[in-house]
């Protein structure tokens, strides 16, 4: 075969074409390159989207191809206002990024990208994000090499001002043009469908991102955090405090406990075997403030709520911390968990994560156990009446096998991975429950603690932040929007223990607490049952909200 003939064959040709691409740098616009990026993200980058919103694309084009315009405009117009020649290859390699992780995630667990999760996300610790950031979220990300690859080998023309701000409002123009097309042919649908399931905006990649993540920095602003504003000012003791023994209160805040698989609410499993030993009161039906730690922990110590939920309001005034504090009640928190999310600021705070107990920790991570070493000494070091707050590690997950020592692992066999989507729905609860059983150890050893400790009037109060979702209906961990979330991540398990002492200068009649036990309770009464327990008064606080006023004598 000849020389020339060999360098004319269709191979070679096909080769030499393939090559010239690879190494072409064609010129394009920055809005072309935006339009690009618009189709790239609605045609791969959102596959939960169209798997909840359009499930037969191919029986309903009309419906299908209504929905791709919307996405295509919905993220064209984040993009034609974020996107600029200068940073416009950073910004989308982020987005593409950020978009693959986001897929992976909602794809893997069920969950929304709402504000509230970018602000878990945000919040999150090194240790919770290496127990998330596990080996099947390489796959995705290596998925959008091809989209980087493009968006740093294209070059982008200069263009003056003038002629940027024409075509960029062009742009605008021609997306929410296409966002009219979309919704014209299917209006009567479009509005039932977004009526019955808005939810599915948290879904559109990664306008859901770009959105909540403007809500968050708008609530929270960078820089220098802010002062929180006192509340309860006038809040002081009962004179009567100073006619009794002093009082302990110990709070223990769950984490990722489920009312659903509590033993003492009924569960056919038995995770709460030690507690039942204690003779707890045991509360079956109460619901959290919201679905995740983020939203939960502070909303619980505030006097807003959830029935007068104000994000803003929350975060930016003190906790009913503060507010015993200034009464005379000592608070300290001692925190195995990520923090306080502003609850105990500018108070005496006992970082237990980092402790070096070798039957306990692992230098990564502690079990909950921790939380009760040194606690009698931590109760001495004052004299009048405290309340100490444990805040649990729990159940957190998704690597609930890590969450309680080998002894306690009841329930086989159990799911040892992060990827929950490699295991059973049976090794994923067996794991959850073995979880659980630990907590009620650690609930139980506190009690016998506090039985016995002198020169107090002691009592244990126990409620979890949230709760978990273990598969139910595709669904795995928590988080979800408070409007669409799950029971099973909003009901919580509560108990409360009583010394002899506290039942008897307190006069606590045994049947009115039996019978309160089983009415309806929330969050929202956190805030003002701590108040009634250490006799603090103050304007902010609600008689019908205090959970065990009518069952002490005098009330």
């Amino acid at each position: 075969m000849s020389t020339t003939t060999l360098h004319d064959s269709p191979f070679v040709r096909a080769w030499q074409r393939m090559r010239a691409l690879l190494l072409a740098r064609p010129w394009i616009g920055t809005e072309t390159l935006i339009v690009g990026a618009c189709l790239y993200f609605s045609l791969f980058a959102n596959g939960v989207f169209w798997r909840a919103a359009a499930p037969q694309p191919l029986t309903q084009w009309q419906w299908a191809l209504s929905l791709f315009l919307l996405v295509t405009a919905a993220n064209g117009v984040w993009l034609t206002l974020l996107v600029w020649r200068r940073t416009a290859r950073l910004v989308l390699s982020l987005l593409v990024v950020t978009s693959a992780l986001a897929g992976h995630y909602m794809a893997a667990y069920g969950i929304y990208i709402d504000a509230d999760m970018v602000r878990n996300v945000l919040h999150t610790d090194w240790r919770e994000a290496s127990e998330l950031a596990g080996v099947d979220a390489l796959l995705p990300l290596l998925a959008t090499l091809p989209a980087l690859a493009v968006i740093w080998r294209v070059r982008l023309r200069e263009r003056t001002w003038k002629r940027t701000l024409a075509l960029r409002v062009a742009l605008l123009a021609g997306m929410v043009g296409t966002a009219v097309l979309g919704v014209l042919p299917v209006t009567q649908p479009l509005t039932a469908f977004l009526r019955n399931q808005r939810e599915v905006r948290y879904l559109v990649t990664p306008a859901n991102v770009l959105v909540s993540l403007a809500k968050v920095v708008s609530e929270e602003p960078p820089g220098r955090a802010r002062t929180q504003l006192p509340i309860g000012e006038d809040a002081v003791q009962s004179p009567a405090a100073t006619m009794r023994r002093p009082r302990l209160l110990v709070l223990v805040v769950g984490e990722t406990a489920r009312a659903a698989n509590w033993g003492l609410n009924g569960y056919a499993r038995q995770t709460t075997p030690e507690l039942a030993r204690r003779g707890v009161l045991n509360f079956p039906r109460v619901t959290a403030c919201g679905s995740s730690t983020e939203v939960s922990l502070p909303c619980m110590f505030s006097p807003y709520g959830r029935a007068q939920y104000d994000e803003k309001a929350i975060r930016g005034h003190q906790s009913v911390l503060h507010v015993l504090q200034r009464a005379g009640v000592a608070t300290l928190w001692r925190d195995n968990q990520s923090g306080c999310k502003g609850v105990c600021s500018g108070l005496q705070v006992e970082d237990m994560r980092a402790r070096q107990d070798a039957a306990l920790c692992n230098g990564v991570r502690c079990h909950d156990g921790i939380l009760l070493e040194g606690l009698a000494d931590a109760a001495r070091r004052h004299k009048g009446d405290q309340v100490i707050v444990l805040h649990m590690l729990g159940n957190h997950g998704p690597t609930y096998f890590e969450r309680y020592p080998p002894a306690f692992q009841r329930f086989t066999p159990v799911c040892e991975s992060s990827d929950l989507g490699r295991c059973s729905r049976e090794q994923i609860v067996n794991a959850y429950d073995n979880a659980l059983g630990y907590t009620d150890h650690v609930l139980a050893t506190a009690i016998d603690t506090l039985a016995t400790l002198p020169g107090y009037d002691t009592a244990l109060l126990y409620v979890s932040d949230h709760g978990e979702s273990l598969g139910e209906k595709g669904l795995y961990l928590h988080g979800m929007p408070y409007s669409i979330a799950p029971r099973e991540q909003l009901e919580v398990p509560m108990v409360a223990w009583f010394s002899d002492g506290w039942r008897a200068s307190t006069r606590l009649d045994a049947a009115c607490l039996r019978r309160v036990a089983t009415a309806p309770h929330s969050h929202d009464d956190l805030f003002h049952t701590l108040l009634g327990l250490t006799d603090v008064r103050t304007s902010l606080y609600q008689p019908d909200h205090d959970i065990f006023l009518t069952c002490r004598a005098g009330q």
